[in-house]
């Protein structure tokens, strides 16, 4: 596996090693060691996955201590811009964001830290995205921002026109209102 470190301190893009062959491929996931040795020391506790037509934006989403999450994120099938936005107040990135395409066919994974804020819009119809999460879910941790918050000025690779939301993110805050548990 090969960690790739970001513009924001801890949030790393995974790419794993993927073995070809008349067959198909294969590749590992995930690897306890392999992430200790890249200084992840996350135990999980929970699997998720969702599947979402083109424009399904799910976020921006966080959970408070002591149910803070820690996420590793990846796409199966189709293609999603990832997003992580840091909300840890001591930290020099704090309120910057990263995007990453994460796709079937690219493979890569983030690692998404306790003290972010994580959302995901999907770019084809049927995008399977999974994510293996170190606290389990708890309703009344959970907190957000809206996903179009001017303030964090993220580009989802995708016309508003087009987004898809749940009437709970339609209802989240704007980021200057975050008072951030981090």
């Amino acid at each position: 596996m090969n960690f790739i470190k970001t513009k924001i301190k801890d949030l790393l893009i995974v790419e794993p090693k993927i073995w070809k062959d008349d067959r198909g491929y294969f590749y590992e996931s995930y690897s306890k060691r392999n992430f200790e040795e890249a200084g992840i020391d996350a135990s999980f506790v929970q699997d998720n996955q969702s599947l979402s037509q083109k424009g399904t934006l799910r976020g921006l989403h966080a959970q408070s201590n002591p149910n803070a999450q820690g996420k590793l994120v990846r796409v199966i099938k189709g293609r999603a811009i990832d997003v992580a936005v840091d909300i840890r107040k001591a930290s020099e990135t704090y309120g910057q964001h990263v995007t990453v395409e994460l796709s079937g066919d690219n493979h890569r994974m983030l690692w998404v830290p306790p003290g972010f804020l994580h959302g995901f819009v999907t770019l084809e119809n049927d995008t399977i995205f999974t994510y293996k999460v170190t606290s389990l879910y708890d309703k009344n941790s959970e907190f957000g921002v809206v996903w179009n918050d001017p303030e964090l000025n993220i580009d989802w690779g995708i016309a508003a026109e087009e987004i898809i939301l749940s009437e709970k993110d339609k209802m989240l805050p704007l980021f200057k209102d975050l008072n951030s548990p981090f």
